[in-house]
């Protein structure tokens, strides 16, 4: 196992550098970082621009511009932000708030999704599959915003209902230093709306894995052996409709990154989504390619840890 995970991680250090040049490259090429300071009315002096480009690293090449990027990031050195921010810190602060709400909702909806989808195969177009099915289509239909409004509303009438503060609304308690039920108490309506976006989806997937995994011939010899329907779904099948999945949980970490930018958005959060929008309405190219490379790195580290389940999964894999 320890081979086979040497093997994948040092695939992972070259797609990560390739990763780096392509989006440093549409990045640079996306439009030019001062054209609102170029139009300005009375237009700053030529002085003040040429040194501020020069400030920026703008009056180079961009094959050069990316090799002092890609060397300044080895020493934690994000590169100069148009507005005067120091990049690694504000990173610090916001990858925390972000990958907490990011990796709690990826954990729930996948469990939730694998017993649900396990349910819906085992009890096929029986009530409870229908009810499930009925209520996943809901679901997916749902907006992320439109359920985020939705359960704002519900938490204001609840908390007024009760008294108290139960739920929050808006922040992600970091500058209250929330911690225990507060930090909860925030947490519990963003991951909700985030959870939702890909669970409904996600059950569907194990539901038809499993479906299929039942009719298998190793599932039917598993059961004329002795073993019964629940030990041969557990033992047998399981794990065989479990890789599929894996799979798409992988692929759907950048749609759900999507998702909790539009989620901190609804909720007022200062994560990665605000560091994200704040970057793209100030045209601060260095604070984009921050936040770009840290979902790439974070992209394919869930497509590293994916192969290293399906190692486990499937030793077969790991052997080949």
């Amino acid at each position: 196992m320890l081979r086979y995970a040497t093997k994948r991680l040092l695939i992972a250090v070259p797609m990560l550098l390739m990763a780096s040049f392509v989006m440093f490259l549409m990045v640079s090429f996306s439009g030019d970082p001062l054209s609102r300071i170029r139009s300005q009315d009375p237009p700053p002096p030529p002085e003040a621009l040429e040194s501020l480009e020069k400030q920026l690293g703008l009056d180079k090449p961009v094959l050069e511009r990316y090799v002092i990027w890609l060397f300044g990031l080895f020493r934690g050195d994000f590169g100069q932000s148009i507005m005067n921010i120091d990049i690694g810190a504000e990173l610090g602060n916001r990858v925390t708030v972000s990958f907490r709400l990011i990796f709690l909702a990826i954990i729930i909806a996948a469990v939730v999704a694998v017993i649900v989808g396990v349910v819906g195969a085992l009890r096929q177009y029986g009530f409870v599959d229908n009810v499930v099915s009925t209520v996943v289509f809901v679901l997916l239909a749902v907006p992320v915003f439109w359920l985020g409004v939705l359960l704002k509303h519900w938490a204001v009438s609840f908390n007024e209902t009760v008294g108290s503060t139960v739920f929050y609304t808006i922040g992600d308690g970091s500058r209250q230093n929330a911690t225990g039920l507060a930090l909860i108490g925030f947490l519990v309506l963003p991951t909700i709306v985030l959870t939702v976006n890909v669970f409904a989806s996600w059950s569907r997937y194990v539901r038809a894995s499993m479906v299929e995994v039942m009719n298998a011939d190793y599932m039917k010899l598993a059961r004329a052996k002795g073993l019964s329907r629940g030990q041969a779904v557990w033992k047998h099948g399981l794990r065989n409709a479990l890789l599929p999945f894996v799979t798409i949980v992988a692929l759907d970490f950048s749609a759900l990154v999507g998702g909790a930018v539009v989620t901190e958005s609804v909720f007022q959060w200062r994560g990665m989504g605000d560091f994200l929008l704040t970057g793209i309405r100030n045209l601060d190219v260095n604070v984009v390619m921050a936040w770009l490379l840290i979902f790439a790195a974070a992209t394919i580290l869930m497509n590293l840890i994916a192969d290293l389940v399906y190692g486990l999964l499937d030793p077969r894999i790991r052997h080949s």
